[in-house]
C-alpha cells in the first residue's frame, strides 16, 4: 500500500518547502526498480485555496481529515514571513485552525504517524506542543522566534535537520529536500534516497556521520555523458565481476581513455571507483544483516572475506566489523 503523505498548506505558503520534498517523493515513486515504496501525496489546511511565496495560487486544498491513516506522513510546510496586515490576519486564522487539528488528531495518533516541519513550520508544531522536550531546529532566522514560541523543545542552531523520535525539523528553504531524502533513506535505504538526490542534482547530506551513503554519490559532479553511463551501470550492478574493458566497452571508449576520464571527472581509477560501491555494499550487509564476513564478500562483490578487508582498508581506517549495528 502506498504510504500516505499530507502536506499541510497555510496562507503564503513557502513554495519551495512544498515544491522540493513532494519531488522527492514523486521521483521516489517512480523509480521503477521496486527500491522504494510509494507515496500517495496529499495537500490539505484549512482553506481550499492559498496564495504562495511567488504569487502563484494554490487550489483544490482538501479539509484537514479528522482521523489519519494508520502510517501517515504529516509535513508542515513553511510559510513566507513578511506580508500585509490582511494577509496576517489570514495566516494567524488559518494557523490557529491547524494548531488545534494537530493537538486534537496528530497529537491523537502518536506513533501511528510521523510529523516533518519544514523550516517555519516548526513553530507551528511547536505551538500544538509537539516539539516539546524534543530537540529540533528551524530556520536560522527563525531559532529566537521558536524559542520564544515554546521554551520547553530544545532548539539546536546550525543544523539542516534534526529528527527526535517521531518528529523531524528543518531548517529552511532546501533544507527540507534535505530531510525528505533522510527519511526516504529511512524507508527504502541509501541506495534509493541517492538515486533521488542524483536524479534531482542534489546532495545527499545527513546530519549524522554516514559513510556508506558517499560512495554512491561521490564523483558524480561532472558532465560527462559516457562516464555517467559507466558509474550508473556500476552503481546498479556493483556485484558483477566487472572488468575494465567491459566498463570501456559501455562508455564506448578504449580502456586507456576510460581510465583518463575517471582519474579527471572522478578522482579515482576505475577499479577503485567499483571497489567504494562494494565497500558500500557490504557497510550495509555487515550493518543489517547477521551474515559472516566470507559471506559479505561473497554477496559484496569480493572473491573472499581477507580480499574485501584489503579493499577496505584501502579506504576506511575502522575494520569492517566495527560497521556491525549492536545486537
Amino acid at each position: 500500500m502506498p504510504i500516505p503523505v499530507l502536506f499541510v498548506l497555510l496562507p503564503n505558503t513557502l513554495m519551495l518547502d512544498l515544491a522540493g520534498p513532494a519531488e522527492v517523493l514523486r521521483i521516489a515513486s517512480q523509480l521503477g526498480d521496486g527500491s522504494a515504496p510509494q507515496f500517495a501525496l496529499a495537500y490539505v489546511g484549512p482553506n481550499d485555496q492559498v496564495a504562495t511565496s511567488i504569487g502563484l495560487p494554490l487550489a483544490g486544498i482538501a479539509a484537514l481529515p479528522e482521523v489519519l491513516p494508520d502510517g501517515a506522513i504529516v509535513v508542515l510546510v513553511g510559510v513566507a514571513g513578511r506580508v500585509g496586515a490582511q494577509a496576517r490576519r489570514a495566516f494567524d486564522t488559518a494557523s490557529a485552525t491547524v494548531v488545534d487539528w494537530l493537538q486534537r488528531v496528530v497529537a491523537g495518533a502518536g506513533a501511528r504517524a510521523r510529523v516533518l516541519c519544514i523550516c517555519s513550520g516548526a513553530l507551528i508544531a511547536a505551538r500544538a506542543g509537539l516539539l516539546d522536550g524534543r530537540e529540533c531546529t528551524t530556520h536560522y532566522a527563525l531559532c529566537d522566534d521558536l524559542r520564544r514560541a515554546a521554551p520547553r523543545p530544545r532548539v539546536l542552531e546550525n543544523r539542516l535537520y534534526v529528527t527526535d523520535g517521531g518528529v523531524s525539523t528543518s531548517a529552511g528553504i532546501t533544507a527540507g529536500i534535505d530531510l525528505m531524502l533522510s527519511v526516504l533513506a529511512s524507508l527504502a535505504g541509501p541506495r534509493a534516497a541517492c538515486a533521488v538526490a542524483r536524479n534531482m542534482v542534489v546532495y545527499m547530506r545527513r546530519s549524522g556521520t554516514d559513510p556508506q551513503l558517499s560512495a554512491w554519490l561521490s564523483g558524480r559532479n561532472h558532465l560527462h555523458p559516457a562516464l555517467h553511463r559507466v558509474q550508473d551501470a556500476l552503481a546498479a550492478d556493483p556485484v558483477r565481476p566487472w572488468s575494465v574493458a567491459q566498463m570501456a566497452q559501455v562508455a564506448c571508449t578504449s580502456t586507456r581513455h576510460l581510465a583518463r576520464l575517471f582519474h579527471e571527472h572522478a578522482g579515482a581509477s576505475p577499479l577503485d571507483y567499483l571497489h567504494r560501491l562494494r565497500v558500500a555494499v557490504a557497510r550495509e550487509l555487515i550493518a543489517q544483516s547477521s551474515l559472516d564476513m566470507e559471506a559479505v564478500a561473497a554477496r559484496a562483490g569480493f572473491g573472499s572475506a581477507r580480499h574485501m578487508r584489503r579493499v577496505w582498508h584501502k579506504f576506511e581506517t575502522l575494520a569492517p566489523s566495527d560497521s556491525r549495528s549492536p545486537a
